[in-house]
């Protein structure tokens, strides 16, 4: 856009209009600007103006003029048809057009130039020691915040990442003074260093909100009703709100926190936490998670300093007030009873029920407990993360199914744990399948229903790999055996919800370490590739696994005749099992005495 300085008329309008300039020559408009639309406003440095005309923006019921009033601006960009209306002080940001500022304390951010590792406060998400400390910037993924935080280790990968991250900060468009096109703010006390990515097609808001400090804030995301907010990096369609105090968290995609208080952690997409009182410290959360109310996770430290985590595989669910000690760490769509549990848990077991069954003095472990015995809710979470998503630019990839490559190999593991306990038990004559190292301490950890889940993993693995390569059961030709040359990959990588083939993400870092990925973009456009090409890799994956249950290198006909009529009972017992785990809740004489009649049941939850 080009600027002109203010004409004598306009200077003298201005004034009169009650308007201040420290040097009205530093004042630069477009030729759209209409200098009666501006009044009792101060302006301080360099201050750029575009178009503004005797038009209106509104919000629900609020209706503002285009123009400025009662404000002071100081050394900022602001683009065409805004309203910014009673907002004490401005400074330091370029925002961007039909954008509506009202009633705000303090919106300041410093200008990005030449700036150093110095003069950013750093990011430090899951561990409260500082040691896994990121940069974030305008533009930075979930999975950018992960690699950051988690391959500490590689010195090398360190100084890249910081090296490409100033040179972003110090861009136009990297740095934290922005407020995206068609954003709202209003109501708020301090907004100070925090990027604001909105659009037409995709807008932001803020409202209400008491103090946000050194963030970025993705697309679509909405802050409202008493948060405070400090040193945060949020993905597209987050939704903080009432109460919710964070610090140094990493939030992704189509996430909803509330009520609670998250800190130190980095969370992967499409996680739940709006209950009150739930408190989640220095943490990896996978994402597709839920906490549920009173969750006190991590609330206990097992040593002398603060510098333990814990890490949780996709699909965490603690029920209702449980409390965890770092650190401990559990494997993907792990669902945790009612519980103070008094120890570290290292639970590798997928899809399981955990229990502390404080009468026994023993941990309970129930292996595809979902499989078993809550099909309905495992099909639906499958499902409604991506119908949830209503992301529009989609910086981020994410694998939303459950049954996926990362998943499956958990599973083949979770196999040979239940088959090497069950023969232990055998050999030694006991009545309980036991575990090892699940928990830290001396009492047992039982495993229920050990030869019913060693069934259902089998399952579990064949509906993950036909579901993988056949889209019609009733069309399903012998897939070509070249699938199943090389090494099945055992090590996925989930980078932010991306998952990646340990051996990509090992060629990645080394790119960036080597200088062939010397920026953010190429790193990006890296994994766009990845997941360009993740389709065919989960297709050789999935047929890999059931090379790997058959123990051969590639299937004969009769085999994959036998894995597609498997495919089909396993068809019909999950859609079985949909019917009759909801049914169970449809049947259940408690939750339904609420209601006069079953007709006033239907209308209150159709």
């Amino acid at each position: 856009m080009e600027y002109r300085n203010l004409t004598s008329q306009e200077v003298e309008k201005l004034k009169l209009q009650g308007n201040r300039a420290t040097d009205w020559n530093r004042i630069f408009v477009s030729d759209s600007f209409d200098a009666g639309c501006v009044s009792n406003t101060c302006f301080c440095g360099d201050v750029y103006l575009g178009a503004i005309c005797e038009g209106s923006l509104s919000d629900g019921d609020l209706h503002l003029p285009e123009g400025i009033s009662s404000s002071m601006l100081a050394d900022c960009h602001v683009g065409d048809h805004c309203a910014i209306h009673n907002v004490k002080m401005l400074s330091g940001y370029t925002i961007g057009n039909g954008c509506l500022l009202f009633n705000i304390d303090e919106m300041t951010a410093k200008k990005p130039q030449n700036i150093t590792s110095d003069d950013v406060n750093w990011l430090e998400p899951m561990n409260e020691n500082g040691g896994r400390r990121i940069l974030p910037f305008n533009g930075m993924t979930i999975g950018d915040a992960y690699l950051w935080a988690r391959f500490r280790g590689q010195n090398k990968l360190m100084e890249s990442l910081e090296k490409m991250t100033l040179k972003e900060l110090n861009s136009v468009d990297g740095g934290y003074a922005k407020i995206g096109d068609c954003c709202v703010v209003k109501n708020s006390k301090l907004i100070r260093n925090v990027a604001v990515n909105s659009s037409a097609e995709d807008p932001s808001r803020i409202e209400e909100c008491i103090a946000l400090t050194d963030g970025v804030i993705g697309f679509g995301c909405k802050l409202e009703f008493g948060i405070i907010a400090q040193r945060f990096l949020l993905g597209e369609h987050v939704h903080l709100e009432y109460g919710l105090r964070l610090n140094d968290t990493v939030v992704g995609d189509n996430s909803t926190l509330a009520r609670c208080e998250v800190g130190c952690n980095i969370i992967f997409p499409a996680h739940e936490q709006h209950h009150n009182n739930s408190f989640l410290i220095a943490a990896l959360i996978m994402g597709q998670s839920n906490v549920a109310a009173g969750g006190t996770l991590g609330s206990n430290h097992n040593s002398r300093t603060a510098d333990n985590e814990i890490s949780c595989g996709r699909g965490f669910w603690p029920g209702l007030c449980v409390s965890l000690k770092h650190s401990s760490r559990f494997a993907s769509y792990c669902l945790l009873a009612k519980g103070d549990y008094p120890a570290e848990l290292n639970i590798t077991l997928p899809f399981a029920l955990v229990n502390n069954n404080v009468a026994k003095n023993r941990l309970e472990v129930m292996p595809a407990y979902w499989w078993m015995y809550n099909m309905y809710a495992m099909d639906r979470n499958s499902k409604k993360f991506a119908a949830r998503d209503k992301r529009k630019y989609k910086a981020q990839n994410i694998e939303f199914d459950n049954l996926a490559p990362d998943t499956a190999e958990e599973i083949i593991i979770g196999r040979d744990l239940i088959h090497l306990w069950t023969e232990e038990a055998y050999r030694e004559g006991k009545t309980e399948v036991l575990a090892h190292g699940m928990e830290k301490g001396k009492r047992p950890t039982v495993i229920l229903k050990a030869g019913e889940a060693y069934k259902a993993y089998y399952d579990m693995l064949v509906y993950y790999a036909m579901k993988t390569l056949v889209s019609d059961i009733n069309v399903v030709p012998l897939p070509d055996t070249s699938l199943g040359e090389g090494e099945r990959v055992t090590n996925w990588v989930n980078i932010g919800g991306q998952l990646v083939a340990e051996n990509d993400l090992k060629q990645l870092i080394s790119d960036i370490e080597e200088g062939r990925l010397d920026s953010w973009k190429a790193v990006h456009d890296r994994f766009n590739q990845l997941w360009v090409e993740y389709t065919a890799a989960k297709q050789r994956h999935a047929y890999q696994v059931l090379c790997h249950l058959s123990q051969k290198r590639s299937l004969d006909a009769d085999e994959w005749n036998h894995y597609c009529d498997d495919y089909r009972r396993i068809l019909q017992y999950v859609s079985d099992q949909k019917v009759l785990s909801r049914k169970k809740d449809e049947q259940n004489e408690f939750r339904n005495m609420t209601y006069w009649n079953d007709a006033e049941r239907d209308a209150v939850l159709s």
